[in-house]
């Protein structure tokens, strides 16, 4: 049977354009359900009485039709293995699809787990439920329609299925069918029409069985809840906000909380280099970190500047009205920063006055029950500072405390002074290393479920071996005296290099690269995997692969004495590593030896081995500093960060010691080899492919990201010289102090603060100009050489493959839209990766530090309005000495006395507490001990012991005993915590 869909569409010009399709309608589309005996059941019956819904509020078999807007809102409730005999229609299924990806890939797995007997209908093709769009019908009403036209259906052909005199005798009840939504609209429409119908939170309330499933209910209010005054401006409506946005009245843009100061973020826009600035809590106006929102811009003179304070929201409950003491806190905030900031600092300040959509996902943290016995009101303690705290309902505080749970924001009425949300599942106890890692992967969003069936099913079948036609294909260099070299215990080994001696004289150079996109084929359940996740991800101790192990760990991993695929990069250069030709080919190679920095180091630096292998490497050597030299008088910037690694117990995966990672000649080795290949590549796919290459540029950094470093180093009689990458190079080569070999580190390492963030882009959206990479200052540049652990690298192998002939092309890979799309998922996985291994290495810290109390020697790295940055060069570490401390005792340390003041002077960013002046640079010793005060948030304290502040730092008198003591805070509270330990 056969009818037709028609719908008008506006195009670009104005015109409407009437549009017919052909929409086939059957009769032989089955039921699912075990009772019926007409229906012809092309598969195993999905809808069973073995696996009836227990109900207070149905007391009789049922089967449920899930509405739209209850897949969206009540997922959490859905994943629980508890309601059984669903019917999930297409209508849904297409809807869930269109408004939400996300919500749509966890609905799907759940449809297609056959314990959970959720029977999907094809109603929109059955001749006797599709509804056809009535005149001046909206799609939202029409697909309302249709779900209540399917239900009614279904309920009517189970009754015929149930009326037989042999289903009477059995005694059996008959099985109907309940719609459940949450649209009051459609509900009144399904009673009026005479459909059994409720909604989600009521049924979840019947199910006696499962009373903690309430828990997970997402709640637009909640029950007996009064209505408080409006603590927020209200949110203008889409209209409005579009109407605005399209008069250039309002801006949009993705907003940034901040970190350290709760009463801040910023809106990132386009017409403004740094953004817009968001200060106070009615300009932030109920807006969450990620959320793109409309920001009205604030006149001239209302311009702020950024706070340097450091402002943590305290210990409070559930108090819809705001404290004098907050108010008060947020007040003092906003006249400081107005007061001390100039015109010069002064940046573009607004408001935001609505949200254009939400970007609120699922978080981590612990629950802070409320003072109030007999409630199941509690308030959600966020781990990620940027998120604000989140009113929940549960009926398992008690159980919950002490754990990390995960939360997710329902909504925030104008009335509540935080989002309401509801409870979703507990991650495990705090302090365990299994849930702290899986609370880091899950607060930077990090991909790391196991790789599912169907990804797994594109992998190469074992044993695997390299076929005649392979080699026929490929280059064979197996007889070349090819190496890798890398970090220990290094198992995804992307790269190997060779150098040898050419009869002209000249050297052939060569760098061979994992042929992982000969694995991974384009638009596969494979490839999708590898694009979503984007990057490999390292914590300490632990890795999650972008790709399957079998490819990262085996057959891509350019182990040693293994023959392997690999993607060669071939040079000859003479003797001054000047490029005299280069050629690409895929090749088959055999690795003689897979080394680590400290093996290769030996080799090169011992005179008596002088086998093919020794001579490659110290070819390579030499060449390298070669091309080091070159660089840098270029202008590439030498950039430092406080790197630290960790030796970790192999069983209790706790840390053992920390050190510095040290720096050896053959890190640079190949690294100024990987450079090479990278910018060689970026050339030749440009050439070839000038509209949609994927390369990456290093943005230049604007004149004022470099004010704290020219004042820090104007201080110590240095003149920072910013005008030119290559300017900016000599003159941090000429900060050397000769009694602090530290120094020039320092200065690199604030250097590094001050840079943009590199990112992928697609060549045709940008001007040649704009490609440029600032920090190696490099005209053009992309990453090759580590396609397994990086998908840009896998892109860029299939565009140089297609350019040589090696590979076909397809249609994506020379689109520039989805190119762009891809570059966007890209740099933020990259960006996520980098936080969250960061995140892993404070985690080791504190347990490392757990129990100890240590002095150590560091420096002030730069001041800040109420703290000093110090970073700790044994340990590589960096941490906040906070000056000023709040009423209560900040950070849990009663140190700072009312004669204690510290004066913070913008002008030469310095702090004055007396006759001490602390300025960057400058030389301190702290006491390095673990706060555990806050069971979330436990920090590494620092404490100054040297310059002596009478009252601030650290006794000298009680260094002694103090030193023994496990974790122990300054004297005034050392008794009290002992007491709680005992």
């Amino acid at each position: 049977m056969q009818t037709l869909r028609e719908f008008t569409r506006k195009t670009k010009s104005g015109n409407i354009l009437k549009i017919v399709r052909e929409h086939y309608l059957r009769d032989d589309i089955g039921c699912g359900s075990e009772l019926c005996r007409e229906c012809f059941q092309n598969e195993v019956y999905q809808l069973t009485a073995q696996h009836a819904n227990q109900s207070t509020l149905f007391k009789f078999p049922h089967y449920l039709v899930l509405d739209t807007n209850v897949v969206l809102d009540q997922i959490d409730v859905l994943e629980e293995d508890v309601l059984r005999n669903v019917v999930v229609l297409t209508t849904v299924l297409n809807e869930v699809k269109h408004k939400s990806s996300s919500i749509y890939k966890r609905f799907n797995e759940i449809v297609h787990d056959r314990r959970r007997n959720f029977y999907v209908f094809v109603n929109e093709h059955h001749k006797d439920t599709y509804a056809d769009r009535e005149p001046d019908e909206t799609a939202n009403d029409r697909n309302d329609r249709a779900i209540r036209v399917a239900t009614k259906w279904y309920d009517d052909h189970l009754k015929a299925s149930q009326s037989s005199k042999e289903f009477e005798r059995s005694g059996r009840a008959a099985t109907r069918v309940i719609l459940l939504t949450d649209d009051a609209g459609n509900r009144a429409k399904a009673e009026e029409e005479g459909i059994l119908v409720t909604s989600a939170a009521e049924y979840v309330k019947s199910l006696e069985d499962f009373p903690l499933l309430m828990d997970k209910l997402s709640h637009k209010t909640f029950e007996n809840e009064k209505k408080g005054l409006p603590q927020y401006p209200p949110h203008l409506s889409m209209k409005e906000l579009l109407e605005g946005l399209r008069q250039n009245k309002l801006l949009q843009g993705a907003f940034q909380a901040s970190r350290e100061n709760y009463l801040e973020g910023s809106v990132s826009v386009e017409k403004f280099e740094k953004g817009i600035l968001i200060q106070g809590r009615e300009s932030l106006n109920r807006a969450v970190d990620g959320d793109l929102v409309a920001v009205e811009l604030l006149p001239e003179v209302e311009w702020s500047a950024p706070s340097e304070i450091v402002l943590e929201e305290k210990n409070v409950y559930a108090d819809e009205v705001p404290s004098e003491e907050r108010a008060e806190d947020e007040k003092d905030m906003l006249k400081q920063v107005r007061a001390s900031a100039s015109s010069a600092e002064r940046t573009p300040t607004g408001r935001i006055v609505g949200i254009v959509r939400r970007k609120w996902r699922q978080y981590c943290g612990i629950l802070q029950p409320s003072l109030i016995e007999d409630t199941n009101r509690h308030i959600f303690v966020p781990a990620d500072r940027k998120i604000p705290r989140i009113r929940i309902e549960t009926r398992q505080a008690a159980k919950l405390q002490n754990q990390r749970i995960i939360v997710t924001i329902d909504t925030w009425p104008r009335n509540s002074r935080y989002p309401h949300g509801h409870f979703v599942r507990s991650l495990g106890p705090l302090g365990d290393m299994a849930t702290e890692n899986e609370v880091i992967l899950l607060e930077h969003d990090v991909p790391h479920c196991k790789f599912s069936d169907e990804v797994l099913s594109f992998l190469p079948k074992m044993p695997w071996k390299i076929t005649e036609e392979d080699y026929a294909k490929r280059v064979d260099l197996r007889d070349l005296y090819i190496c890798s070299v890398d970090p220990p215990g290094c198992t995804d080994i992307d790269d190997a290099l060779h150098c040898r001696e050419l009869p002209n004289g000249n050297l052939e150079v060569g760098v061979h690269i994992a042929d992982v996109s000969h694995f991974i084929r384009p638009g596969n359940a494979l490839d999708k995997e590898a694009a979503a996740r984007g990057t490999t991800v390292y914590l300490v101790g632990k890795r999650i692969d972008m790709v399957p192990e079998l490819l990262s760990s085996n057959l891509c991993s350019l182990v040693g004495g293994v023959e392997r695929f690999a993607f060669s990069c071939v040079w000859e250069v003479d003797n001054e590593a000047n490029v005299l030709g280069k050629r690409f080919h895929k090749s088959v190679i055999k690795s003689k030896r897979a080394m680590t920095y400290e093996e290769a180091q030996v080799i090169i630096d011992d005179a008596t081995q002088q086998n093919e292998l020794a001579k490659s490497l110290r070819n390579l050597n030499r060449l390298a500093k070669i091309l080091k030299k070159r660089r840098m008088d270029s202008g590439a910037l030498v950039l430092a960060s406080p790197e630290i690694r960790f030796q970790v117990d192999s069983e209790t995966h706790e840390p053992l010691e920390v050190e510095v990672k040290q720096m050896r000649e053959t890190n640079s080795m190949v690294e100024e080899f990987m450079l090479l290949a990278n910018i060689t590549v970026a050339e030749h796919i440009a050439t070839e492919f000038s509209e949609c290459a994927v390369l990456r540029r290093h943005p230049r950094p604007p004149p004022t990201n470099f004010d704290p470093l020219v004042k820090a180093a104007r201080y110590q009689g240095f003149q920072v010289d910013i005008e030119s990458g290559l300017e900016l190079s000599h003159s941090l080569d000429k900060c050397v102090k000769a009694d602090n070999p530290y120094f020039n580190t320092m200065i690199r390492i604030l250097t590094t603060r001050c840079m943009m963030q590199a990112v992928y882009f697609i060549s045709g959206s940008l001007q040649k100009e704009e490609f440029f990479h600032y920090g190696l200052a490099a005209p053009i540049y992309t990453h090759f050489t580590s396609p397994i652990r990086r998908y840009s690298d896998i892109m860029v192998h299939r565009l140089l493959a297609a350019s040589i002939g090696a590979d076909s092309t397809y249609a994506q890979l020379l689109d520039r839209k989805s190119n762009e799309e891809l570059c966007h998922n890209l740099n933020y996985r990259h960006k996520m990766a980098q936080y969250a291994g960061r995140a892993s290495v404070a985690l080791n810290t504190h347990l490392f530090f757990r129990g100890k109390e240590e002095d150590e020697e560091g420096y002030v790295l730069f001041v800040r309005k109420n703290a000093l940055q110090v970073l700790i060069p044994k340990y590589g570490l960096e941490g906040t000495l906070y000056l000023k401390s709040d009423k209560d005792g900040k950070d849990g340390l009663e140190r700072v006395k009312s004669e204690i003041v510290f004066t913070f002077n913008e002008e030469d960013y310095t702090q004055r507490c007396g006759d001490v002046v602390f300025h960057s640079f400058d030389p301190v010793t702290v006491r390095l001990s673990l706060d555990s005060s806050n069971v979330q948030h436990e920090k590494l304290i620092f404490r100054l012991v040297k310059p002596y502040i009478k009252g601030f730092s650290v006794e000298t008198a009680t260094e002694g005993t103090e030193g023994q003591a496990v974790a122990a805070p300054p004297p005034p509270k050392k008794t009290k915590k002992d007491k709680k330990k005992k």
